[in-house]
Formats: C-alpha cells, sequence, structure tokens
C-alpha cells in the first residue's frame, strides 16, 4: 500500500489550525469481567474464560462489577470529573464478531464521570489544561486476529479467528473535548497526555496498564480548519493506537496528510483509520460512526448505578499521589538533572528504580543498572525490561556488594547474569560461580609478578614516573584472576613494588 501524498509539516502548520480530540481506553484489571464471573486473566488459552453471558446466549442476564464501579470513580476523581449520582448503561449496537451478543454494553448519555481537567506539561515546560468531557464504563470487545493478507487487516485476510476472553472485560473509555492551541506541539500533546492518563490508572494499580497488551490505548482524533475559521473541520479517528511513539507520529502524520488533501481542494472523509507501525502511515478503515448509528438505548436488564456521596469520599481518600507531583519530588530528591530524568521517564522504568533506591541503592546507580545493563540484556532477549526475572531488590543488594567492595562491576555482571538464569538470589549465584573478589594479596602480588616477567620494562617505566604503564600490567593480572581481583588494590600493589 503506497503511501499518501503529504504536505511539509511545518507549511501545515504555518497555513491550518490544529484541533485533536483523544479516547484513551483502559483495561481494568478486576479479578472477574464487567458483567460476569470470569476471570479477566491476560494470556490464557483462547475461548477459556468465557460463559453464557459474555458469550451473549439466550436467557442469560448480566451483572455489574461493585468492583469496576469503584476503578471508575477514583479515575473520574483522579481526572477531577463529576461524579455522576446516577448512570445508567445502554446498548451500543453494532453486528461485528468480536461481540457475540451483536451490542456492546457502554454508558451513554449518564456516564459515571464528566467535565474534568488535567494539566499537561510537555518537555519544553509548556503547561496546557487539557478538558475531560467524560469517562464512562463499559465491556471490552473479543480479539479478532485475521489470517492472510500483507497488513494484518481484515482487508486482504483469508480468515478471521475469534478469542472471546477478551469480551466483557472492564473498561473505561476518557474522552476529552477538543483541544485547541497546541499549534506544532498536537503531536507531543496527545503522547504527553496519554503517558499521563496511563501513569495515573497505574499508580492507582487500576490497570495493569501495559500499552503493549492493549491494556491502554488511544483512538486519535484529529482535524484541521484555516486558520480564523470558527466551524471545526472533518475529523478523522485512527484506531486503537497502543504505544506512545506510535501516537505521536499518528498524529504528526494525520495533520500532514489532511493539509495536502484540502490544500489540493479536496475533501476529509469522516472516517476511522489505522496506524501501521511498520510503513509509518495511516490507511482508511470505514466511515465513521456517529451515535444516532449505533441506535443507543437503556440497558434493560441492569439497574442504575448509584453511588452514595458517602462512598465517593470514601474512594476518594484511598487516591495517591499524583503523577506529575511524584515526578518532581523524585527529580528534586534524587538529584537528577532533567536530562537524566527525561531518560527515566522515557525508559518507563521510574517505578523500579524507584523502588530498587528504597532497597537501598543510590539513585545513579539504579538508574544505571536499569537503563544500562538490564535493558541490553531485556533487548537482547526481546523482552520489556520489566519482564526481566530480578527484582529491584535483588539489584539493589548486588550494588549494596559492590559499594562494599566484594563485587567488581564485571562480576556483578555475571552475578546478574545468574539470577536471570533462574540459579537463586545473588548470594547463592556468587557462591555457586564462585565470583568472590581474591583478597588474598600474596595470590595477587603472585599474578603482579608473573605479568611483569613479562614485561620487564614496565617497572623502568613506573619508576621514571610513567604511571599509566602500570596499565598493562593491570589488564594482565585481571585477566590471570578472571576479573575477580579488585583493579584499584592491584595498582597500588604494582607502584609499591615500584618503590
Amino acid at each position: 500500500m503506497a503511501k499518501e501524498q503529504l504536505m511539509s509539516y511545518e507549511d501545515a502548520i504555518e497555513r491550518f489550525e490544529v484541533v485533536i480530540g483523544l479516547e484513551v481506553h483502559v483495561e481494568l484489571n478486576t479479578v472477574s469481567k464487567m458483567f460476569c464471573g470470569c476471570a479477566n486473566n491476560f494470556g490464557s488459552e483462547p475461548n477459556t474464560n468465557v460463559c453464557p453471558t459474555c458469550l451473549g446466549l439466550p436467557g442469560s442476564l448480566p451483572a455489574v462489577n461493585r468492583k469496576a464501579v469503584e476503578s471508575s470513580i477514583a479515575i473520574g476523581l483522579a481526572l477531577d470529573c463529576q461524579i455522576a449520582s446516577n448512570g445508567r448503561f445502554a446498548r451500543k449496537n453494532y453486528f461485528y464478531p468480536d461481540l457475540a451478543k451483536n451490542f456492546q454494553t457502554s454508558q451513554f448519555d449518564e456516564p459515571i464521570a464528566f467535565e474534568g481537567e488535567i494539566s499537561i506539561e510537555l518537555e519544553t515546560g509548556e503547561v496546557f489544561m487539557v478538558p475531560i468531557e467524560r469517562a464512562h464504563m463499559e465491556e471490552d470487545a473479543g480479539k479478532l486476529t485475521h489470517v492472510g493478507g500483507a497488513t494484518g487487516r481484515i482487508q486482504g485476510a483469508e480468515y478471521s479467528l475469534v478469542d472471546y476472553n477478551r469480551a466483557g472485560v472492564p473498561l473505561v473509555e476518557i474522552v476529552t473535548k477538543p483541544i485547541y492551541g497546541a499549534l506544532d506541539k498536537a503531536p507531543e500533546l496527545a503522547a504527553t497526555y496519554v503517558r499521563a492518563i496511563r501513569d495515573i490508572v497505574k499508580s492507582m494499580n487500576v490497570s495493569d496498564a501495559k500499552m503493549e497488551r492493549g491494556n491502554v490505548r488511544c483512538d486519535a482524533n484529529v482535524s484541521l480548519r484555516e486558520k480564523g475559521a470558527e466551524k471545526l473541520g472533518t475529523r478523522t479517528e485512527t484506531k486503537n493506537v497502543n504505544s506512545l511513539k506510535s501516537i505521536e507520529n499518528t498524529v504528526r502524520y494525520e495533520i500532514q496528510r489532511q493539509a495536502f488533501i484540502l490544500a489540493a481542494g479536496g475533501k476529509i472523509i469522516q472516517e476511522t483509520r489505522h496506524w501501521h507501525e511498520d510503513r509509518g502511515h495511516t490507511s482508511a478503515g470505514r466511515p465513521k460512526s456517529d451515535a444516532d448509528d449505533y441506535r443507543y438505548f437503556p440497558e434493560p436488564d441492569l439497574v442504575p448505578v448509584q453511588p452514595s456521596k458517602e462512598w465517593i469520599e470514601e474512594i476518594r481518600l484511598t487516591l495517591t499521589e499524583k503523577p506529575s507531583v511524584r515526578r518532581k519530588r523524585l527529580q528534586n530528591d534524587w538529584g537528577f538533572a532533567d536530562l537524566e530524568f527525561r531518560d527515566v521517564l522515557n525508559s518507563d522504568l521510574l517505578d523500579e528504580i524507584e523502588a530498587t533506591v528504597a532497597a537501598g541503592a543510590s539513585p545513579q546507580s539504579a538508574r544505571k543498572w536499569w537503563t544500562g545493563e538490564l535493558a541490553r540484556l531485556a533487548n537482547v532477549q526481546e523482552v520489556a525490561v520489566q519482564d526481566l526475572p530480578i527484582t529491584p531488590e535483588q539489584v539493589a543488594s548486588i550494588q549494596k556488594l559492590i559499594d562494599s567492595g566484594e563485587l567488581t562491576d564485571r562480576i556483578a555482571r555475571d552475578v546478574v547474569a545468574g539470577v536471570l538464569a533462574g540459579e537463586g538470589e545473588p548470594a547463592e549465584v556468587i557462591e555457586s560461580r564462585g565470583l568472590k573478589i581474591v583478597t588474598d594479596e600474596g595470590a595477587l602480588i603472585a599474578a603482579i609478578d608473573k605479568a611483569l616477567a613479562s614485561q620487564p620494562d614496565v617497572m623502568e617505566k613506573i619508576r621514571d614516573g610513567k604511571l599509566q604503564a602500570a596499565g598493562a600490567v593491570i589488564g594482565a593480572v585481571m585477566q590471570e584472576m578472571r576479573g575477580q581481583a579488585d583493579a584499584a588494590r592491584v595498582r597500588e600493589l604494582i607502584l609499591e613494588r615500584a618503590k
């Protein structure tokens, strides 16, 4: 599929006003589904977490998951929303094979939370207030896998497989009002906003918030209008974008694509679109449906949701520190420069680093391990760093051994490798692999003498003040001791013998 023609980003921003709207879907991590008792587990065998209710079989009746309602209220409060005293579910009618009952149970005109806002700070320090229209409860659809074809989409596929395990999983959909005034910052604002939502729900422990699993995904609405115009342009909605970088790229691409069409006198089609990460562009999906097309009507099998003021206030008391406040506090406590802390945020390893510091490691050493060696090993294994089988406590214990002089950095990497290989705790790996530092100075001196014997001119160079010559001897000793010697102490012993 060929890319469409694009206007340069700079020219598009110069000519048009960008208006964006973001719909973020958050999967809740409740034990069971939204309207039935089926397990809410990721990664189960296909079509094993199902029952008559989530399959929409005749005679089955739904019941609302109280924990899902509680989590939804908490999200609304965290976004400074008003919480509805009376909310109800509705049937959103559409036919698609991933919803066996041919409608989605959602909320329409009476969402659980409405009229909120969230402050978003960009890397430049610029602050935007993003207005929240609503946060409503609904159920997720199943998962379709399209087999055959070049795109992984239904177009061109030979056949499709459906897994209903996800059907009925609790969702909260957070919908912004139109966002004006972002100008050239619109792509960055979109990604930063979604990051903020993800961080909020993760810190509250109401969602696993793993975008690669679809726990948090975004529908990005983009429209352009001539500068000075009052009427909004026709929008497109790019569906189910599930990484921060992809959200930024999606918004940027749609701005450039729509600008080219409008500048050439064409019209934008109101439609859904799909982002193709591998090729860096969007493609057309289906004409965009409006609310009337779904024929919403009140769900007759569910009573209204009427949270008491007392319950709402109880939930409010459970809210955690806002992620933006937490980030500023940690950067200040750790003494990280802006670039250092930005690297931490971009790595999505703030939680791991904080836990490692809490376990006794210094902030800089914790950052070094997680964004350095562990990130490298995760890349080699093609897994997320967070999924490596090593805990912050284990990382901290290894660092403590380095700080005490019991391990060198090189040996510590071998210890990490042993922990990742399932060989036990760091102390057990050190014992089983024989990774203790050689402290016997007799053995060190013997190794030094052996190295000096093969390099007889080195000692004279050292005595002449060329101390850098000791490096060759240190290297030979470290090789002889398999890296299990303190290089600083070896250097001291070499210089002592040169006196």
